[in-house]
């Protein structure tokens, strides 16, 4: 572990008992779907991952992929996880509620961006997980990811918090900027996934200790 790291990250979220956001599809004809055994070394490959034994390690888990296909060939990807998940970026795991879902790790293959495959990604993913009982997704991405934020944006999620981590050595700080637009039980809901038992919260600056 280095001794200090700082990590600029934004949060979204998109509640579906509110109704679902009007489908955002891709500018080419593209078929989306879970991730099937038979595609897992092409996906191993689009993650340059020298093998497909992280994505076998990680489907057994609480997690699935799904990816949206392009003359059979996978044009994008995302990852989603039910319950807890390690976010390595800031040092933290998430605790999501049994109705919630996370949205993570996702790419649009070189070859294929400009054309609106991440939204129509995104897109399908929120009517795949409302169809089994999510009442809200979230996702996030560093706050110089613009153009993962105009994917969010298309696909119907709602920027509710900025955040700054820091840690040195064993002492960590998190700062929140709300969205002045972001719906207070947003808001209160995002402090609780990313708060984790070692730290304190202190209006919108939490404290903490690691052991």
């Amino acid at each position: 572990m280095h001794a200090w790291t700082i990590e600029h990250g934004t949060l979204w979220a998109l509640d579906t008992a509110d109704g679902l956001p009007p489908p955002c599809a891709a500018r080419v004809p593209a078929e989306f779907g879970p991730l099937l055994h038979g595609e897992l070394g092409e996906l191993a490959s689009a993650m340059n991952l020298p093998d497909p034994g992280l994505i076998q390690r990680r489907l057994e888990g609480n997690r699935r992929c799904f990816r949206l296909c392009i003359d059979r060939q996978i044009a994008a990807y995302g990852w989603v996880t039910r319950g807890a998940e390690c976010v390595g970026e800031l040092e933290r795991t998430f605790h999501l509620h049994d109705d919630e879902a996370y949205i993570w790790d996702c790419a649009t293959l070189p070859a294929w961006r400009g054309q609106r495959c991440y939204s129509a990604l995104l897109s399908q993913m929120i009517y795949e997980l409302a169809q089994h009982d999510t009442r809200r997704i979230w996702i996030g991405a560093s706050l110089h990811n613009r153009a993962s934020w105009s994917g969010f944006a298309n696909a119907g999620f709602e920027r509710v918090i900025d955040l700054t981590y820091c840690r040195l050595y064993r002492l960590n700080l998190l700062w929140f900027h709300r969205m002045t637009t972001a719906r207070a039980p947003l808001v209160a809901a995002a402090y609780r996934i990313l708060l984790n038992a070692h730290e304190r919260r202190f209006g919108r600056l939490v404290l903490g200790l690691r052991r």
